[in-house]
């Protein structure tokens, strides 16, 4: 990715809901038919987890919220076989660096949120910014990153984009296929 003015780009939460419904529709599915389709990607590490299934409420709300969750836009992303960067207009990216990791039903995607805050809390320091300049560049709270190595606070998938792009590194730097 080229180095940009990460305010400009921003991750669409309705583009990926459109792109959801596209897949849906070409499928004939219902939203819950697309909540279990997403659920059986990793079917054997959700047996070993007993885990809450995705919701379709999850799903058709996000478009209502317009973000979601880090971990349920993973689930979006690797059903619709696309990088987070396809859902951020104007960005140019190289699809083959961006692409998620490939995972079997026995992993899921998860991101690393140690490492992101790693990675932001270098690139403050090298641009000599305080946690407060850099939460007001990236239209968000010190706290929300500063939690982010501690995984307190949840980000959502915009803020999450937001930090990769000013970063101007791809989401899969910071995203692994677990199996806990």
């Amino acid at each position: 990715m080229p180095r940009a003015e990460h305010s400009g780009y921003e991750f669409d939460i309705a583009a990926l809901f459109d792109a959801l419904d596209e897949k849906r529709r070409s499928l004939a599915l219902s939203w819950h038919g697309v909540a279990k389709a997403l659920w059986i990607q990793s079917v054997k590490l959700n047996m070993q987890r007993d885990d809450h299934p995705i919701g379709a409420a999850t799903i058709t709300g996000m478009a209502k919220r317009m973000d979601t969750t880090r971990q349920h836009a993973l689930f979006m992303l690797r059903w619709l076989e696309r990088s987070p960067e396809s859902f951020i207009p104007g960005l140019a990216f190289d699809a083959k660096a961006t692409a998620l990791p490939v995972v079997d039903s026995n992993r899921r995607l998860r991101w690393n949120l140690q490492e992101l805050y790693i990675a932001v809390d270098r690139q403050r320091r090298e641009q000599d910014l305080t946690w407060k300049q850099l939460a007001h560049s990236l239209r968000c709270t010190p706290s929300q990153l500063t939690g982010i190595g501690k995984a307190r606070f949840a980000i959502g998938m915009r803020l999450a984009m937001r930090i990769v792009v000013w970063l101007d590194r791809p989401a899969r730097d910071f995203i692994y296929a677990a199996t806990w």
